[in-house]
């Protein structure tokens, strides 16, 4: 009757101590989640005073600005993970667009409130990295802990689901060359 009740006693503290542990694991996935979504704001903050900024220097760029405003928008409404990232590649692709536009204007790269401008956002953008890269750890080692065995059975019976990287996609992966001497001359 002990060597059962003690065999009890030892799989409820597994029980708990496992629950614990994956709540925390949990908790440490929402919070990195809030770094990310924290910087993404400040992103969204900085791109409009970008916009206008280059616009003075670059009227004929319309469309670029067009096209980040309106990605601007969709990553702010973006309900869920996989919406907001795919989002995300598209604006930070477009954002590389919009700086190799004002590497066709001198005056414009030589304008104190362009530069303070730039160095924030890539203050930020080295920000959002960081804060995606502990994102990513902590997904690793939730996932892990909810995938091994016996950890598994445990975690599907309470309902924990893997999470899912926030990951750059391939076309962002590479280095995006824009080239606006070939389109002014279409």
């Amino acid at each position: 009757m002990t060597y059962v009740l003690l065999a009890l006693a030892i799989i409820a503290i597994f029980i708990v101590g496992l629950y614990n542990s994956v709540i925390s694991l949990k908790n440490k996935c929402d919070e990195a989640w809030s770094g990310i979504d924290t910087q993404l704001k400040r992103r969204y903050d900085l791109i409009p005073n970008v916009v206008e900024t280059v616009k003075g220097y670059a009227k004929h760029e319309s469309a670029t600005f067009e096209k980040l405003t309106a990605l601007r928008s969709q990553a702010m409404q973006a309900k869920d993970m996989g919406d907001k990232e795919k989002a995300e590649n598209m604006l930070s692709s477009t954002l590389k667009s919009l700086f190799a536009v004002a590497e066709n204007y001198p005056e414009l790269k030589a304008n104190q409130n362009f530069m303070d401008l730039q160095n924030k956002l890539a203050e930020v953008e080295d920000n959002l990295q960081l804060s995606r890269r502990y994102y990513n750890a902590v997904v690793r080692d939730f996932n892990t802990k909810i995938q091994v065995f016996p950890n598994n059975f445990l975690a599907q019976m309470l309902g924990f689901a893997s999470r899912t990287f926030f990951e750059a996609q391939e076309p962002e992966k590479e280095n995006v060359k824009v080239n606006f001497k070939e389109e002014e001359k279409k």
